[in-house]
């Protein structure tokens, strides 16, 4: 049995144990999203539902993921999420407008809380149609990305299953390849699409592939600077990856 076929039936096994009748997932263009479609619809071949939610997006992301629909034959739904990103923004900025003067609203980074916005009214729509048909919410999330918590917390981070979860960006794209997921979204470089030209690394601050080869060897195989960053963002992140701690009664 392949790498493709173990995790299709992984996910078969999983939809049937929750009693759902197949996987929804955002199609948004990358590479993840690309081969969690695919096995996906191995798993539940005429129970998927790739969903578009542009919110002002690149029109090339919207484009990459209607082509993966198409060379798989996926349905597609649209959720076009602008107008309610842009309302809700515009109020949570007043209210921080409004804070007492005592209360500091520190930015740690100014983009952050309003991108952040953005998956997570994902997760809510991904939620309302999965709720709709009894399906599961397929994640997107890569062992790399996990490693990092470079997700946003309960936004791409809020999920039913991580299909891809043991696998490293390296594994991803080869199993892409495998599952003939088209080029032109193999070769692009990663983002996460929460800003105008951004991208995983330069975000990151370090390549995958230097973050793979810390985690198969260590951080004496990498420069001292990157692994020191490795090991901050690992640690900052840990509450992502845990459930919300509980005080003792």
């Amino acid at each position: 049995m392949n790498r493709a076929e173990k995790i299709s039936f992984w996910l078969k096994d999983r939809a049937a144990q929750a009693g759902a009748r197949g996987f929804i997932f955002g199609l948004s263009g990358g590479i993840d999203s690309a081969v969690v479609a695919r096995l996906c619809q191995m798993a539940a071949p005429q129970q998927v539902l790739g969903v578009l939610m542009p919110c002002h997006s690149q029109e090339q992301d919207e484009a990459h993921g209607r082509l993966v629909a198409t060379a798989f034959n996926i349905p597609v739904a649209r959720v076009d999420l602008a107008a309610t990103f842009d309302v809700l923004t515009t109020t949570l900025r007043d209210s921080v407008k409004g804070l007492p003067s005592h209360v500091d609203a520190i930015d740690i980074k100014q983009q952050l809380p309003v991108a952040n916005v953005k998956p997570r009214l994902r997760m809510t729509s991904l939620y309302f149609l999965a709720n709709s048909l009894n399906y599961l919410v397929a994640g997107t999330g890569n062992r790399s990305e996990i490693e990092l918590g470079y997700y946003t917390k309960y936004g791409d981070g809020g999920v039913d299953l991580l299909p891809l979860g043991n696998l490293l960006k390296s594994d991803v794209r080869a199993l892409a390849r495998d599952l003939g997921v088209p080029d032109v979204i193999i070769e692009k470089p990663p983002s996460a699409g929460l800003w105008a030209g951004q991208t995983d690394e330069s975000e990151m601050g370090f390549t995958y592939e230097l973050l793979e080869v810390y985690l198969a060897q260590g951080r004496a195989a990498v420069p001292g600077d990157v692994a020191a960053r490795i090991e901050k963002l690992h640690t900052v992140s840990e509450h992502k990856r845990a459930l919300p701690p509980v005080a003792p009664a």
